[in-house]
């Protein structure tokens, strides 16, 4: 019979033990790339407003300077998310996890949450994420490089407060204020997978009760940070019940859909190129044109595509409702709309100071008059939104053409929205620097 294991031979296999399973998830949290998470995602419906939403940071600015405007992933993630005007997402923060709702927005770099503890002004009651039950968390000094101003590629203001740690204020283009710390916090996805500690914003005043997932090219965005290397969406169609969200798909890491998408090159821009009204960290794609029923409007590519001085860049964009148009195309628009349904505009009305192609009438039968619109892409690349969808209900019995003027968000940029997104696969696949579009009924998406 062997003898008993002597009292240090136990401790020492249980501190061999403890050790592996620490090194294990440690490996899991930096390499594994084959676990899949799906977590179900909630939302609340966005209050009434009177301008289309629009969150991207490529047109925020501080309130002093307004401007001008495949490797595999290490995380396999699938959620859905419920679509009233914003694409809304739910991710688990901080160690343990708190969970988070943020808007999924390709045109920001900073990601950043709800950190302060006031009591929500009005219900449902908001989440907000509380430092103090994270051993995860940790805050950023003033002498982080990130908190130098003017720092490469990150346009974000900052400023060393009183505590001696990196202040940020930050304005989008709709008026939405975001103003706090950054901060380093993981996602943690789940016992064994998390990310490591990424930089985000920790809101201490806000004036939106959501926080916002940039997922643009810049280093700092949260898939440049998490090493996410693909990620998708599918927006379902608006459906105006009352008590009723629809609801959609979220995945970061491969999406088993992808075998029947189309596919289109992101283009890029070398330091050389960086021009005033350029956002070199959008995802930018070659848009070459429009269709309107089955006429090719008379807008010349040049009006797709960015000038010497950056205006006419076009893009992909989660975190704008509307699409927004240069003047050259936006006017070729408008006229051919006016041609076909002139006589049932809504004379002098313009939705939020950005679109004046709006509606009294039945909607269906107006969308029928327009027909189908396309936008076309190369390769023979097409988003078509049936004539049904054309209009967007903007309330008070008012429907508008889902497309507003960039010129009127001081903006010089063709901003494809997620109002002409829904039913529509929208891959982003950065390692092979291409964007995937792939046709669903995503309120039944997988």
């Amino acid at each position: 019979m062997a003898s008993p294991l002597s009292q240090e031979t136990m401790l020492l296999f249980l501190l061999l033990l403890l050790a592996s399973l620490f090194l294990s998830t440690q490996e899991t949290q930096l390499k594994n790339d084959s676990l899949s998470f799906s977590f179900p995602l909630t939302s609340l419906p966005r209050s009434p407003q009177t301008s289309p939403s629009f969150y991207s940071s490529f047109i925020s600015q501080t309130k002093k300077t307004p401007a001008l405007k495949s490797a595999a992933s290490p995380y396999s993630y699938r959620s859905r998310f419920k679509y009233s005007m914003i694409l809304l997402v739910s991710l688990p923060i901080g160690t343990p996890p708190q969970s988070q709702q943020m808007i999924l927005d390709t045109g920001s770099q900073l990601s950043w949450i709800q950190c302060h503890k006031k009591v929500p002004r009005k219900p449902p009651p908001s989440t907000v994420f509380d430092p103090s039950l994270s051993s995860s968390f940790s805050v950023l000094p003033c002498n982080h490089p990130v908190c130098k101003p003017r720092i490469p590629d990150f346009t974000l203001p900052t400023s060393c407060d009183l505590n001696r740690l990196c202040h940020y204020s930050y304005f989008f283009a709709d008026g939405t204020l975001a103003e706090g710390n950054l901060v380093r916090e993981k996602i943690t996805f789940s016992t064994s997978q998390s990310t490591p500690p990424l930089i985000l914003g920790c809101a201490e005043d806000a004036s939106d009760d959501k926080g916002i997932l940039g997922m643009n090219l810049g280093r700092l965005s949260f898939a440049s940070q998490a090493k996410i290397t693909k990620f998708s969406y599918c927006v379902p169609t608006r459906q105006v019940r009352p008590g009723f969200t629809p609801t959609g798909s979220f995945y970061l890491g491969e999406n088993p859909n992808s075998a029947g998408f189309q596919y289109i090159s992101l283009l890029t821009f070398s330091q050389s190129q960086r021009m005033p009204n350029l956002d070199p960290l959008a995802h930018t794609v070659a848009l070459q044109g429009i269709r309107i029923g089955n006429k090719k409007l008379n807008i010349p590519v040049s009006a797709f595509r960015a000038d010497p001085s950056g205006a006419g860049q076009s893009m992909i964009d989660s975190g704008s409702e509307f699409t927004y148009l240069v003047d050259e195309a936006y006017n070729k628009v408008r006229e051919e709309v006016v041609r076909l349904v002139g006589p049932r505009l809504k004379k002098g009305y313009v939705y939020g100071g950005v679109a004046d192609m709006c509606f009294d009438g039945n909607a269906m039968e107006i969308g029928r008059l327009i027909g189908n619109m396309v936008f076309e892409f190369d390769k023979g690349v097409e988003i078509v939104i049936e004539k049904g969808r054309v209009l967007a209900d903007v309330g008070g019995g008012v429907h508008c053409v889902g497309i507003g003027r960039s010129e009127m968000l001081s903006a010089a940029s063709n901003i494809i929205g997620n109002f002409h997104q829904q039913n529509l696969w929208v891959e982003f696949d950065i390692a092979n620097r291409r964007v995937g579009f792939g046709k669903a009924d995503c309120s039944r998406s997988v």
